[in-house]
C-alpha cells in the first residue's frame, strides 16, 4: 500500500466541495484555460498585487515590499522547482525576499533549532512524491508547514504564502500566476494567524479549517485578479 497523507486530508469534511468551488472560480477567470490571452500588463498587475498583499501580512509591510516584489517576479521560475527540488526553491525564495534585511550569510539557510531540518525534509518528501490530492490542499499544507515551523530568518511567512502559490502554478491550476491567492489571504487578515494556530494544534478541526480557508483564499484570489475584470 502506498501512503498518500495529503489525499487523506483532502477527504476531511467539506474540503472536496470547497476545493471544487475554488477551482470553478479559477476556471471562470481563466475562461476554460488556454482560451484567454494574458497580456504582460495583466501579469505584471497580478504579480504586483500578490507581492503587496504578501508584504501586507507582515508586521512591517514597508520593510518587506521590495523583497516581496523580487520574489513575486520569480514565481514562474521557482514554480518549476517546487515539486522536484523544494529545498532549492525555498532557499532561493529566502535569498530573494530577505536580501538587505537579514545578514547575507543567513540567506537561504534554515534554522538550526532542533527538529526544523527534519520537518522541512518531511515537507520536501511530501512535495516530491506522487499524490492524488488537489493542488489547493498541497499548497495549503505547504503554506502552513513553513509558516508554523518558521525555518527561515525573518521571512518565513512571506515564503510560506509564496510557496502556496508556487504549488498552484506548478500544478497548472494557475498556470500564468495571475490568481492572487496572497490577496485572498490578506482580505481576511484578522483571522489569518488564528487559522495557522488551528493547523498547528494538529486537530482535525484545526487542519480542516485551515484547508477551507486556503480554498476560500484561492476563490477570492480569482475574484481579485486583475484579469477577472478585463
Amino acid at each position: 500500500m502506498v501512503l498518500d497523507p495529503l489525499a487523506d486530508l483532502a477527504r476531511f469534511e467539506g474540503v472536496a466541495s470547497a476545493v471544487a468551488s475554488a477551482s470553478d472560480a479559477v476556471d471562470a477567470v481563466l475562461r476554460d484555460r488556454g482560451l484567454r490571452r494574458i497580456t504582460e500588463e495583466q501579469l505584471s498587475q497580478a504579480l504586483l498585487a500578490g507581492a503587496l498583499a504578501n508584504a501586507a501580512l507582515t508586521r512591517n509591510p514597508d520593510q518587506w515590499q521590495i523583497g516581496a516584489l523580487r520574489l513575486s517576479a520569480e514565481l514562474a521560475s521557482l514554480a518549476m522547482l517546487i515539486r522536484v527540488a523544494p529545498a532549492q526553491a525555498f532557499a532561493r525564495a529566502h535569498a530573494l525576499v530577505a536580501r538587505g534585511v537579514v545578514p547575507d550569510q543567513e540567506l537561504g539557510k534554515i534554522s538550526s533549532e532542533p527538529g526544523v531540518a527534519a520537518r522541512m525534509n518531511s515537507l520536501g518528501d511530501l512535495l516530491t512524491r506522487d499524490t492524488s490530492a488537489p493542488a489547493i490542499v498541497v499548497g495549503a499544507v505547504t503554506h502552513a508547514e513553513i509558516a508554523v515551523l518558521a525555518p527561515f530568518a525573518e521571512a518565513s511567512g512571506l515564503i510560506a504564502r509564496a510557496a502556496e502559490h508556487l504549488v498552484l502554478i506548478a500544478a497548472g491550476l494557475d498556470p500564468y500566476g495571475v490568481i492572487v491567492v496572497e490577496a485572498g489571504h490578506a482580505e481576511n487578515a484578522a483571522s489569518y494567524s488564528a487559522g495557522l494556530d488551528g493547523y498547528a494544534d494538529g486537530s482535525v478541526r484545526g487542519v480542516t479549517s485551515w484547508l477551507l480557508r486556503c480554498a476560500a483564499a484561492v476563490a477570492l484570489g480569482a475574484e481579485l485578479s486583475p484579469i477577472g475584470h478585463a
